[in-house]
């Protein structure tokens, strides 16, 4: 079955296959590349003992048609509208022996989509979802809105789909709005399901779920984390920080002469090729950035093909 969402797992697909084995995060959350995978480093990003910089035509999305690109992974379970209730997928992917769970980005022509975006008010995550998440925790109110009315449905499928397959594992991906909720539910299911279970999140040009307490509890749960961001996208700058938001680790830029950066992610990058200094208030973006192109592929698009 063809789905817009599959340009979102085809790029995931080329993180997983490049990065998985090459990126070493130590116990404090800074990123190395081992020298073999250093390439084209600009003498700003000199010395860099946070991070590195390969071509971009390193990350590889495993075949020329994204859409193509994962031909056994089977979607299992769709729901949601466009509108009220993001589109969403549940499926499995034999490849990688793991759940997917992918979220609908921000479409313009779905206002409701747009005003939960706008809907940017601290709400704190309902501890029923969240079991042990501290009381001083925050996220955006529009995000939790959204997340809630799928989070236990989308919880119990990929219970189902674990179970079915034996699998311990489950990745979820999503761009924009999609990479919020993603980025919820990459939480939420390290909450949920059994402790041995390898739960990664992977999203592209997301903006700030949370607070401060937020980052800090999610980084302390969440070991495989990866924010992507597209040059001057100036959605992952979304809400600000000085309303109190903040984003967790780890992020990878991509620049605009097509290198990559790995970027600690958390706020603090001191690296003028990380989004923090390339784009430090939502004037300095470019919103032409937001979808792409991610190695060919622009979000939201009909067309699957780069």
């Amino acid at each position: 079955m063809w789905s817009p969402f599959y340009p979102l797992l085809s790029l995931a697909t080329g993180f997983i296959n490049h990065f998985q084995q090459s990126l070493d995060i130590n116990n404090s959350g800074v990123i190395y590349l081992p020298e073999s995978h250093l390439h084209g480093r600009r003498t700003a990003a000199q010395p860099r003992p946070t991070g590195g910089s390969v071509a971009l035509d390193e990350l590889v999305v495993a075949a020329k048609e994204a859409c193509r690109a994962v031909p056994d992974f089977v979607s299992n379970f769709t729901g949601g509208d466009g509108g009220d209730i993001q589109f969403y997928y549940v499926g499995y992917w034999p490849t990688q022996s793991t759940v997917v769970v992918a979220h609908q980005g921000t479409d313009p022509s779905h206002i409701l989509a747009i005003r939960t975006d706008m809907d940017f008010f601290f709400k704190r995550p309902d501890p029923t979802l969240f079991p042990g998440i501290p009381k001083n925790v925050e996220v955006h109110g529009g995000f939790a809105k959204e997340h809630k009315k799928t989070a236990s449905i989308i919880l119990a499928e990929v219970k189902r789909l674990m179970s079915e397959h034996s699998s311990t594992s489950v990745i979820l991906i999503g761009h924009s709005l999609g990479g919020a909720l993603a980025e919820l539910d990459t939480l939420f299911m390290k909450l949920n399901l059994p402790s041995g279970t390898t739960v990664r999140g992977i999203t592209f040009g997301t903006p700030r779920v949370g607070n401060v307490a937020w980052a800090a509890f999610f980084d302390s749960q969440v070991s495989m984390f990866t924010r992507m961001n597209n040059k001057l996208d100036p959605v992952p700058t979304m809400p600000g920080q000085g309303l109190g938001f903040r984003h967790p680790k780890v992020e990878i830029h991509i620049g605009s002469d097509r290198t990559v950066v790995i970027c600690p992610g958390d706020d603090d990058d001191t690296d003028p090729e990380c989004s923090d200094k390339l784009v430090p208030e939502v004037e300095d973006g470019d919103i032409g950035d937001h979808d792409g192109p991610y190695h060919g592929i622009h979000m939201g698009t009909l067309a699957c093909t780069p």
